[in-house]
C-alpha cells in the first residue's frame, strides 16, 4: 500500500502525506495541530504513526506547526541547514524544533529514510532556501515542488522522473494583475521569486513529463488570484494541445482531499 493525503494547500496552510503499511512521512507542517488533529481523527490516523517530517522551506504556512509536532512524539524533521535556521527565527513558530530531532540535508543528495529514498531539489523562491522533494519506494517516484519562483532545468529533470507530481499552479496571470493586490506584492507573486502561474505549470508540465506520468495534484492555489475551475480548464488545455493524457485534481486549500492510492 502507498497512499497520498493533503490536508491543505495554499497561504492559509499546506500539509501533505505519504503512507505505506509501515512508514508514515509528513511533507510540510503548516496547519494548525488542532486541525490536523481533527482530520487525522476523521480519517482514522494516528499521530504516533509519522515516523519523519520533511519541509521544503522556512515560511509560516508550511512550518508554524513543524515545532509542535515534532516535540510531541520526538519526530526528525529534515530539511537544509539554511531552512532550519528561517524555522528557528520565524516567530510564527511557537515552539522550535528539538535539537535531538533536527536533521539536515543537501540538495542533490539521496537519503535513505525509512522505506523512502528521499532527494531534495533546488526550487527557487523568496525564502531562506527553498526544495522540492523527490521520493521513491516500491518502484514509484512521486515529486513535490512549490512556490516555484521560475522554472529550472533541475525542476524539468524531476518532472521527466515522475509518476506522481505535485505542483504548484498559485495565479492566473490576468486575475492577479486586475486584482486587488498592491502593486509590489504582485511583482512579488509574478517575480522569478515568486509563485508559478496556472499557464507556465500547464506548460512545464506538458513539456517534460514522461509517458509513465499517472498523476498531477495542482497546489497552492491562490485564494484571491485563482479559481479552481479556471486552472482546471487551463491545465487541461494545455495538456490537450500536448497530447497529455493524465488524471488531474486540485488540491483543497484548507480541507482533507482525501487518500489517493498510487500504484
Amino acid at each position: 500500500m502507498l497512499r497520498f493525503i493533503s490536508f491543505g494547500s495554499g497561504s492559509s496552510g499546506n500539509c501533505y502525506l505519504l503512507q505505506t503499511d509501515n512508514s508514515c512521512l509528513m511533507i510540510d507542517s503548516g496547519v494548525g495541530v488542532r486541525a490536523l488533529k481533527r482530520f487525522f481523527h476523521d480519517y482514522g490516523i494516528s499521530f504516533s504513526c509519522i515516523n519523519n517530517i520533511l519541509v521544503t522551506h522556512d515560511h509560516a504556512d508550511h512550518v508554524k506547526s513543524v515545532g509542535a509536532l515534532s516535540n510531541e512524539s520526538g519526530i526528525p524533521v529534515y530539511a537544509t541547514e539554511a531552512v532550519h535556521k528561517g524555522i528557528q527565527k520565524n516567530y510564527c513558530v511557537r515552539k522550535k524544533i528539538e535539537p535531538s530531532c533536527v536533521r539536515v540535508i543537501e540538495k542533490g543528495v539521496e537519503y535513505q529514510i525509512d522505506e523512502f529514498k528521499v532527494t531534495p531539489f533546488d526550487v527557487p523562491h523568496d525564502s531562506n532556501d527553498n526544495v522540492g522533494y523527490r521520493i521513491e519506494i516500491q518502484g514509484i517516484v512521486f515529486c513535490l515542488m512549490t512556490d516555484i519562483g521560475h522554472v529550472t532545468d533541475d525542476i524539468k529533470a524531476n518532472i521527466t522522473l515522475a509518476d506522481y507530481l505535485v505542483i504548484e499552479a498559485n495565479h492566473d496571470e490576468a486575475m492577479l494583475m486586475s486584482g486587488p493586490y498592491p502593486q509590489y506584492l504582485k511583482e512579488r507573486v509574478s517575480g522569478p521569486y515568486g509563485h508559478l502561474s496556472n499557464r507556465l505549470c500547464g506548460e512545464t508540465v506538458a513539456e517534460n513529463a514522461s509517458e509513465h506520468l499517472k498523476h498531477v495534484w495542482l497546489c497552492h492555489l491562490s485564494e484571491e488570484n485563482n479559481h479552481p475551475e479556471l486552472v482546471r480548464k487551463t491545465i487541461e488545455t494545455l495538456f490537450h494541445e500536448k497530447g497529455l493524457s493524465v488524471d488531474v485534481d486540485i488540491l483543497k486549500r484548507k480541507t482533507p482531499t482525501g487518500f489517493f492510492d498510487l500504484v
